[in-house]
């Protein structure tokens, strides 16, 4: 989104450090009635004061284009990719960007030439379950001589989605009774025989992880173990004995995970809401998507 807002102006941090060495130049050259400190002083604080309009120019002709974040659990970090274009003809220098309001760090471009962008990645605390709006992105700048701060706030609208932290028991329930896996034939799933590796899906128990293949400089993959053949799995919100909502959908949340890494298929209950019994990465997300949107 172009810039459209104001931008304001604050002292920085090393303001306060600056204001005392004015004071102090000013009290040794009134001391001493010394016309060269004098003018050490006001050549000092007119460049002080000329840095100002400098200060605010570097922020403007800038655009920040918000990217598609991809979800997390509750209490894990959302990476929300951004771009900071310069529509101005003269280079940007010294810009950082950051959420208001997210608790993220800032994160800094030192030049973006003229008619070109630069991206960064923001990092920032998912901590509440359910779908989330950024509605803005500050802009904010020291340059060039780091005694005032100017900033701004860009409109850069993006949703994103954090899922419900996974907590609770790791066992799976048992297969469910009007459906038998045995008809397909042999399921993977926890056993002793070691039946493979496959790609590590986030947020499941890292207990499985292949550190081995860590340490070569591969991937992260999940060992797999070969099983008897089980029933669907049928997690169903109402069966759970739980005082607390959130405690539920925790506890379907790993056990979502826990299932997809044993490739066990599984379906998921709701009140006014039901998903059939299936695997992969799409049935997955669906499945957490419902639990963080559980009201």
């Amino acid at each position: 989104m172009k810039d459209r807002s104001f931008t304001l102006l604050r002292p920085a941090r090393s303001f306060a450090g600056l204001l005392c060495v004015l004071l102090a130049m000013w009290y040794a050259a009134s001391s001493q009635n010394n016309a060269a400190a004098y003018l050490l002083l006001f050549a000092l604080s007119s460049v002080i004061l000329v840095s100002i309009p400098h200060t605010i120019r570097n922020l403007s002709g800038l655009k920040v284009t918000a990217e598609s974040a991809k979800p997390a659990f509750a209490g894990d970090e959302i990476f929300l990719p951004v771009e900071i274009s310069n529509e101005a003809r003269a280079p940007r220098h010294s810009v950082s960007v950051s959420v208001p309001g997210s608790r993220g760090d800032e994160e800094r471009v030192d030049t973006i030439a003229p008619g070109k962008g630069a991206r960064v990645m923001l990092r920032f605390p998912a901590q509440v379950r359910g779908e989330h709006e950024v509605g803005s992105l500050r802009l904010a700048t020291v340059y060039p001589l780091g005694f005032m701060r100017a900033r701004k706030k860009l409109g850069a609208r993006q949703r994103y989605l954090v899922y419900p932290k996974p907590g609770g028991d790791p066992k799976l329930p048992s297969g469910s009774a009007h459906a038998q896996q045995a008809k397909r034939g042999p399921e993977r799933g926890e056993g002793d025989d070691f039946a493979g590796v496959r790609a590590y899906v986030p947020g499941e128990s890292q207990r499985h992880i292949d550190w081995k293949a860590v340490a070569r400089g591969q991937a992260l993959m999940t060992k797999q173990y070969a099983a008897e053949p089980s029933g669907l799995l049928d997690l169903d919100f109402a069966s759970l004995r739980l005082s607390d909502p959130e405690n539920r959908l925790s506890q379907l949340t790993l056990w979502v995970i826990e299932a997809e890494r044993a490739r066990r298929p599984y379906g998921l209950r709701l009140p006014g809401a039901a998903i059939a019994p299936s695997l992969g990465d799409t049935h997955f997300h669906r499945c957490l998507r419902a639990l963080a949107l559980f009201k």
